[in-house]
């Protein structure tokens, strides 16, 4: 087990060289694949989208979810994408949205009946959004390389000296890297998204205390029905609640700075 574990460190620490970065919250990164591979992948796979997957044919609530997104996007820091941003609502009852590189953002219909007013709707596409800021799909996949690759060699490694109960260490390695690595970061991932969002909609004019309402809404609808929050890639709304309210104050300088107040109507 120990030997898996360095062969593992000893292949992300060798990335490092090639792939190191920073977060916009100050966290260090492995980043191995160049933008343009990563947004034609999110081109490639938000095409795909549309062509499986219903898209809403209500003119006021595509502009409203327009509205939404373009009053957020002069925000987007420069270098993230250069291009123009394509926004689709999919006729889906899903309570969810995503951003993809590639300048793609997705809404189902079913997160307009949570996220109930302008500002909620804005705080599920700014934390979208956030996640294509901080480059969190280019950081899981490369982890994935990394975790797969580590893996592939500790075997290999086991096997070659004949280590008594192969597979079971290999088996107990995919368990600790599930609960020790991936879901922590897929949790890391979701709070990074939520205050670079909480930032992106206040500087854009929306209220960022809805945020909170936001979760509220969201921990109601899902009736209470979530795994424990060890075992799950998104915090619980109560951690999120107070990730939020802890930065809240910032947030509110930014809105209260913002040149003017956001204006969509539903």
């Amino acid at each position: 087990m120990k030997l898996s574990a360095y062969v593992l460190a000893m292949a992300m620490t060798a990335s490092t060289l090639v792939g190191c970065a920073t977060s916009p919250t100050g966290r260090n990164q492995i980043l191995l694949f160049g933008s343009d591979q990563l947004n034609a992948i999110g081109v490639q796979a938000f095409d795909g989208m549309k062509s499986e997957i219903p898209v809403s044919k209500q003119p006021a609530q595509n502009q409203y979810v327009q509205c939404v997104a373009d009053t957020l996007l002069p925000y987007v820091p420069s270098g993230v994408y250069s291009g123009d941003w394509e926004v689709v609502v999919f006729n889906d009852d899903q309570v969810n949205a995503f951003a993809l590189p590639g300048g793609k953002i997705g809404v189902y219909t079913g997160l307009l009946k949570v996220a109930t007013n302008q500002h909620q709707l804005a705080a599920v596409i700014g934390h979208e959004i956030g996640h294509v800021i901080a480059q969190h799909g280019n950081e899981r996949m490369s982890q994935t390389t990394l975790i797969q690759t580590g893996s592939q060699v500790a075997n290999q490694v086991l096997a070659a000296n004949q280590v008594p109960y192969n597979a079971e260490i290999m088996g107990a390695l995919g368990l600790g890297l599930q609960l020790g690595v991936q879901l922590p970061f897929s949790r890391t991932h979701e709070s990074e998204a939520d205050l670079i969002g909480l930032q992106l909609m206040a500087k854009a004019g929306f209220d960022p205390r809805q945020s909170v309402d936001l979760w509220r809404n969201m921990e109601a609808a899902s009736g209470g029905e979530r795994p424990m929050e060890l075992l799950s890639t998104h915090p619980a709304p109560d951690s999120r609640i107070k990730n939020l309210q802890a930065n809240m104050d910032a947030a509110m300088a930014d809105y209260q700075a913002s040149p003017t107040k956001a204006s969509c109507s539903q």
